[in-house]
């Protein structure tokens, strides 16, 4: 049974049910401690009480507790308890309860734990929209129906399974596993799914292929993986959440997608697929400004719409000044006949033109070197000839063994 289940929560308003967790989990057989996070009264019978907890932060326990107000004394027992969770070298399991502040507080200790360690969390916010806690971490939310304040019929059936379900978690070993094929990490999205999965297929005997929806989280997601030393290579052919990032759309990733390349120096065969569009949701979500584009209705809910010439060459600058910061290999491999199944002869944005300046724009910013290469291929993104291409380049820079 490795490590000890962490049982976090504010003792000045949730003490009952914390103290329930902690005994279910003690009677599952598993090694159980509390944490009390409250920025208030502090609990005596925490096993790591407020005080020992404020003490990490910074600037000492005054941070908290002499804060001035709640919001400010939240923020600060925020990063206490992550300096917490870092000095701890036992942790096998991490459960928190809380409503906006106790979440608000927990959620960023979990994400800074490693993927694979089993992370819940009962949050009265697990019915919205999570993704300000969870970020791309495996943090699992449990939502307690009622508000957790105090026992009664239905938080003790809740609160039992959250405590089961991390038992279960961390009593249960996951499997060995024997598989040693390196592990890579591709973006897709659907206009190159056909890309994609015939390349999986090509190395799948070699390789562990992990696909990552190019959706913004998807993308994260890839690159988070790739920052814990997860992955062998990146087979980035599909950057389209760089043009939502730079032009507005729902799919971005955020400024520092492509900057893991740069931070480990992991191997990039990577593309320019999708960059033909930036997504939006229904058409009355469009921004004003892009009023009158040629746009393709993916969906009732989801609106593509193409790229210029210029958009393009801004695209183009970005994603090669991110490159061009790695010490590691890489090869970008341009599709001159065309980047998504939407734009390919007879296809609504097939737009030659317009292609032409973004392979223009990588020529003049990619800063080719001998471990840098960029490779014009006279192929479409989801032709066999350039998917060959993608895998010849993946076996000479990350060997199957």
């Amino acid at each position: 049974m490795a490590g000890i289940a962490y049982v976090v929560g504010t003792f000045d308003t949730k003490a009952e049910e914390l103290r329930y967790v902690a005994q279910l989990l003690r009677q599952a057989g598993q090694r159980a401690v509390t944490v009390d996070v409250g920025t208030r009264l502090s609990a005596a019978d925490a096993d790591f009480p407020a005080e020992a907890v404020a003490d990490c932060h910074t600037d000492g326990r005054a941070a908290v507790f002499q804060a001035g107000d709640r919001g400010k004394a939240v923020t600060a027992m925020t990063e206490a308890l992550q300096r917490f969770i870092a000095s701890r070298s036992d942790i096998g399991g991490i459960i928190g309860l809380g409503g906006s502040g106790g979440t608000s507080i927990i959620a960023p200790a979990m994400r800074s734990l490693p993927i694979g360690l089993p992370k819940l969390m009962v949050s009265t916010l697990a019915a919205g929209d999570v993704s300000p806690f969870v970020g791309v971490h495996d943090i699992t939310m449990m939502y307690p129906v009622t508000d957790i304040a105090g026992l009664n019929r239905l938080s003790r059936v809740i609160l039992a399974n959250a405590a089961h379900a991390l038992a279960g978690m961390m009593i249960r070993a996951v499997p060995p596993s024997s598989d040693t094929r390196p592990a890579l990490g591709l973006s897709m999205f659907g206009v190159t799914t056909a890309c994609i999965q015939q390349l999986t297929a090509r190395l799948g005997n070699d390789y562990e292929c992990q696909v990552f929806h190019a959706n913004g989280p998807g993308g994260r997601s890839l690159e988070a993986i790739a920052g814990a030393g997860l992955l062998q290579g990146m087979v980035d052919l599909t950057t389209t959440e760089a043009a939502d990032h730079l032009l507005g759309g729902v799919c971005t990733a955020g400024p520092e997608r492509f900057d893991v390349v740069a931070k480990t120096g992991i191997p990039w065969i990577g593309s320019c697929g999708a960059l033909d569009m930036v997504n939006f949701w229904a058409p009355d979500t469009v921004p004003t400004p892009y009023r009158g584009r040629l746009f393709h209705a993916h969906n009732a809910n989801v609106t593509l719409m193409r790229t210029t010439a210029d958009e393009l060459e801004m695209i183009a600058a970005w994603i090669a000044a991110k490159l061009n910061a790695s010490s590691g290999p890489v090869r970008l491999l341009l599709p001159e006949g065309g980047v998504s199944a939407l734009d390919a002869p007879g296809q609504k944005f097939h737009d030659p033109a317009a292609n032409a300046a973004l392979f223009a724009a990588f020529e003049r910013h990619f800063a080719a070197s001998d471990t840098h290469h960029l490779i014009r291929l006279p192929h479409h993104i989801n032709d066999a000839a350039f998917v060959a291409a993608a895998e010849r380049h993946v076996r000479e820079l990350i060997p199957a063994g």
